[in-house]
Order: C-alpha cells, then structure tokens, then sequence
C-alpha cells in the first residue's frame, strides 16, 4: 500500500516562529500569530529524487505474473481419452465381477477408469473403525512419518493392486506418498498412494477422498459404482506422506504438466 504523505501542523493552525521575515512596513518583523497559508512551502531548492532506470514510465512496478487457472476434470479426461495399456490383463471392480478395467500409462503417468469402493482402514476414528466397518483393518500398507498407519478419515489416497504378474506398480514409478488427481464429473482432488488392496481388483480411495469428491463415503453403503478416473504421476512423492497441503501443492503442479504434455 502507497503511504500518504501529510503536513504536519501545530495545535492551533500556527506556524511554529521561524527566523524573521520583512513585514508589510518593510523592518523585518513579521506579524504576530500570522496562520499558516496551504500553499506555504519551505524556502530553497528540493533535492531532485534518484532516478530508477527499472521503473516504468507510469510509475508503477513490474507486474507480477498471472496465476494459471486450476487444472479441470475436463482438462485431465481430456488427456486419458485414450489408453495404452502397461498392465498384463485387465482387473475387476468388485470380486465376481467380470475383468475389464486396464492399468493405462504415459511417460508422466499411469491411470485407470473405474468404481470407488471406501476403504476405511488405518487409525481408528469416529468414522471408521470395526464397528463402522465390518472389513476394518487397524493397518494400512503405507505409514505416516512416525510409523503410524493412516488416517482414512483425514487424509486423501487411494489404493493400489499389490504386485503381481498382473501388474506391478513398483515397475512404472509408483510407490507410497506417489501422488494421485482422482476425477468424478467435474471435480478433482488430489491425493496419495496410501494403501495396497487385492491382486485382481481395482477402483478404491480413502473416506476423505470420497468425501473431497462428493462421494459417499460410508464404508458399508457408500462409493460409486462407475465413473471416477484415478491418475497417478510417476516418480512424484509427497514427505511426510501426511502433508495433505504438499499433495493438493504438487498435485496442481503436476497435473498442470500432464495436461501441457504432448506425449
């Protein structure tokens, strides 16, 4: 903010007695209590200011850079319209369910379409636990800085096939804290890879990733049958796996550079 510059007056509208001035009879002693005139300025000659070689013509500073919108849903669908396959088969969305959901990948990331079933397990809280849950595991397959397991509840992720000759996530730069924009219609979210589920299914996010979508996230009666895309960008890691800030920080980024790439 520009500071504005007053004129410093004394009580009373009075100019504080300076050195003698020639009064109206010409002998030198000025009037009394004359007041202060607006337009009174000091005698002399002011110093010219420095010039700055960088300023503008205006006055006014160099402008700082725009800030990008934020990446859409549209903007990553767009960008996984198509699919070129990494995993050996196709994977299931829930058990008995035929096999038609491929690990997809690119150089900066792979990604899947499918259901969000909730998983709920991690650190016990008022909406997840053994009685909320009936699958509830007090474990997940990745942990917090302390070696906690985490939060389903707080923290965004979602999970992951554990290896195998199906898939093997390790092998496309994929591990623990990798972060994740998950899509539902037209919202993202950003999240991490925080648990590992069964070989031959796919399509499970955290309670707190539900959530972020406007998903149901009640583990027994929740998710969505279809419709949400799961991205994960390789090589990308958030520490502490926690940070959920440094996920949606990083998340942003990096599907900024996803969507500008040309491969």
């Amino acid at each position: 903010m520009r500071e504005v510059l007053r004129r410093g007056a004394v009580p009373g509208g009075y100019a504080t007695p300076g050195p003698a001035a020639p009064g109206p009879d010409g002998t030198g002693t000025a009037t009394p209590g004359t007041a202060v005139s607006d337009a009174a300025t000091t005698t002399g000659s002011a110093t010219p200011a420095p010039t700055d070689p960088d300023a503008s013509p205006s006055g006014s500073g160099p402008s700082a850079p725009a800030t990008p919108a934020p990446v859409t849903a549209a903007d990553l669908l767009a960008r996984v319209s198509g699919c070129t396959p990494v995993s050996k088969g196709r994977y299931r969305k829930d058990r008995g369910r035929a096999a038609t959901v491929p690990v997809c990948g690119t150089r900066e990331a792979v990604y899947w379409k499918a259901d969000m079933d909730i998983d709920c397990d991690g650190r016990p809280s008022r909406h997840c636990n053994a009685a909320t849950d009936p699958h509830f595991s007090s474990s997940t397959a990745f942990a917090e800085s302390d070696g906690r397991a985490l939060s389903s509840a707080k923290l965004p992720y979602v999970v992951v096939p554990v290896p195998s000759s199906l898939w093997d996530y390790r092998e496309h730069g994929v591990r623990g804290g990798s972060v994740a924009a998950v899509v539902y219609r037209d919202r993202v979210s950003y999240a991490v890879v925080g648990d590992t589920g069964p070989a031959d299914i796919i399509g499970e996010a955290s309670y707190a990733a539900a959530k972020s979508l406007g998903i149901d996230p009640d583990p027994r009666s929740g998710g969505t049958p279809s419709g949400v895309t799961y991205i994960v960008f390789k090589d990308s890691r958030v520490d502490p796996l926690e940070d959920r800030e440094a996920a949606e920080t990083q998340g942003e980024r990096l599907a900024r550079e996803f969507v500008n790439s040309a491969d």
